[in-house]
């Protein structure tokens, strides 16, 4: 079972967490967390691309010139794909990118995620993060005593109004909700910064 220390707010140890070996400590499948981040993606594409073909361009219905005898090349129609102005070959049209991803490879993806940070030392444990009103400043202060880097994702067990505000203008930092992550936010961000009673939710989720 791993374990991980504790810290507060001023970056001091305060004590050690046992870890459930089932959420944080198996081998991570890299290509279970690449299938899944590719169907995050895709799935964010709206497929809205659309350009005209030769048969949907207007105009091009006469023959430019005639077959034979001009010393020009044969041409049929001046919407050509070779002419300026014609159709494009193999034109993009509207389409749906979206990919399913089950839910036992999601869940597999997160707990890969979450091992793979524990392994790499990217996992900050606070005992408690309270603030009493939205101030970015001590926020800021908070992160530089920790020591969680320019690039880290704050996750809370319930939205905290306060935490999110102080945040959210930080450049490279997001706060978010146990609930609302994904593979792709949890690679995106080098750091992850998690109280006791996020881990407890995450174990309670994902176990």
């Amino acid at each position: 079972m791993p374990t991980i220390d504790v810290i507060n707010v001023k970056g001091e140890k305060v004590e050690e967490l046992a870890l459930n070996a089932d959420v944080f400590g198996i081998e991570p499948n890299e290509a279970v967390v690449h299938q899944v981040v590719v169907a995050q993606l895709a799935n964010k594409r709206q497929g809205t691309q659309s350009t005209k073909t030769r048969s949907e361009v207007r105009g091009g219905g006469r023959k430019p010139w005639r077959q034979k005898g001009t010393g020009r090349a044969r041409a049929g129609s001046i919407r050509s794909p070779l002419w300026k102005g014609g159709g494009v070959i193999f034109a993009p049209k509207p389409r749906d990118y979206s990919q399913k991803v089950n839910k036992k490879m999601n869940r597999l993806a997160i707990r890969s995620v979450l091992s793979s940070k524990v392994a790499e030392n990217e996992l900050l444990v606070l005992d408690t993060l309270i603030l009493d009103a939205p101030k970015t400043k001590e926020m800021v202060e908070i992160l530089k005593n920790i020591k969680a880097g320019s690039k880290a994702l704050i996750l809370m067990p319930s939205i905290d109004e306060n935490v999110y505000k102080s945040a959210r203008n930080i450049e490279g930092i997001k706060a978010a909700t146990v609930d609302t992550i994904n593979v792709y936010e949890l690679l995106k961000y080098d750091y992850l910064v998690v109280t006791k009673d996020s881990v407890e939710k995450l174990e309670e989720v994902y176990a």
